[in-house]
């Protein structure tokens, strides 16, 4: 039994064309499923809750398998309501602007034969998951959030702190982003408010705590992301080379580096070429502990709930089940 969970608003309704075109392949092949569609933030961490908690108490090498059909974020709320990592397998199929992972992944671009793929997976591939606590949160919340705010979330692409982390949260209200859906651009989306980000970006600091060692200090920080893949935000490589199942986090530091400078940099990072320039730094670590001096939003996968000025960011080495 395959349980398909579907968003069908990811990228402005071609989530529910691309299960219109998927269901009759289910049927055809005659796979037995059921399939369960969202019908707005948290509902999808909701429907998976029901589905894995019972596995608790089911017998050893019981899997509940899951077939995602949305974006990054779709598949962030699966991974906040699976009760027990051992006993879930998941299949994803792309469908949002930015599919970061599946980039990473190097799925192709054609669902149905994603699909198949999944139906055919004899063993599932383990993959890293990070995983972010917050310590200290402020009262402030998205404006697009769940009814549950979560102490503790999980995420299977990348968790930051500040600029990119205010970009995602302005782009899932954006009215601007359903419209270049639309027209097959949503990516640029976050180009526009990226600009208008860091604009109106704050002077605030940052303490990076890698692995319980000393702090590094960074005076005037724009973000810092904890990556378990390569790209974010829609295409960024942020991290070039990020392994996804050796126990660590890749992080990317962006501070004391001037407004106008970031301007020439971000767009190489699109390959990866970014850390050329002095106030961009690379690091690795199973922990990071991050404390600044203001609350910031914080996003996971592209998620983002409220702000917090001090939260700890792990990698739980091969806790993910995929099915490739």
């Amino acid at each position: 039994m395959y349980y398909v969970v579907v968003n069908p608003a990811s990228r402005s309704g071609r989530g529910a064309k691309i299960w219109a075109l998927l269901e009759p392949v289910l049927r055809r092949e005659n796979i037995p499923y059921r399939a369960y569609l969202s019908e707005g933030p948290g509902h999808v961490v909701r429907i998976v809750q029901d589905l894995t908690v019972p596995l608790r108490d089911s017998p050893k090498g019981t899997f509940c398998r899951l077939i995602v059909l949305g974006g990054d974020g779709t598949l962030n709320e699966v991974l906040q309501g699976i009760a027990d990592f051992d006993r879930v397998q998941l299949g994803y199929i792309p469908t949002g602007s930015s599919n970061d992972l599946a980039r990473d992944l190097y799925l192709t671009r054609e669902p149905v034969q994603i699909l198949k793929q999944i139906l055919s997976c004899g063993q599932a591939t383990k993959m890293d998951l990070g995983c972010v606590r917050y310590e200290s949160v402020s009262k402030e919340t998205s404006r697009k959030h769940g009814k549950d705010l979560l102490s503790v979330r999980y995420f299977s692409v990348s968790s930051g702190i500040g600029f990119d982390a205010a970009v995602c949260e302005e782009a899932l209200s954006s009215r601007f982003k359903n419209i270049l859906n639309k027209l097959g651009l949503g990516k640029l989306t976050y180009l526009v408010i990226a600009l208008k980000q860091l604009i109106a970006a704050r002077k605030v600091s940052c303490d990076l705590y890698l692995d319980g060692n000393d702090p590094v200090h960074i005076d005037k920080f724009l973000f810092v992301a904890g990556m378990v893949h390569q790209y974010e935000g829609g295409g960024f490589k942020f991290c070039p080379g990020a392994d996804f199942c050796d126990g660590l986090l890749d992080i990317c530091a962006v501070g004391d580096i001037s407004k106008l400078l970031v301007l020439f940099a971000l767009p190489t990072a699109f390959t990866g070429s970014h850390y050329r320039f002095n106030g961009i730094d690379r690091y690795r670590a199973g922990k990071l502990r991050l404390v600044t001096s203001l609350p910031l939003w914080v996003h996971t996968d592209g998620e983002v709930a409220q702000k917090a000025d001090a939260i700890t960011l792990t990698c739980e080495k091969e806790k993910l089940q995929m099915l490739l």
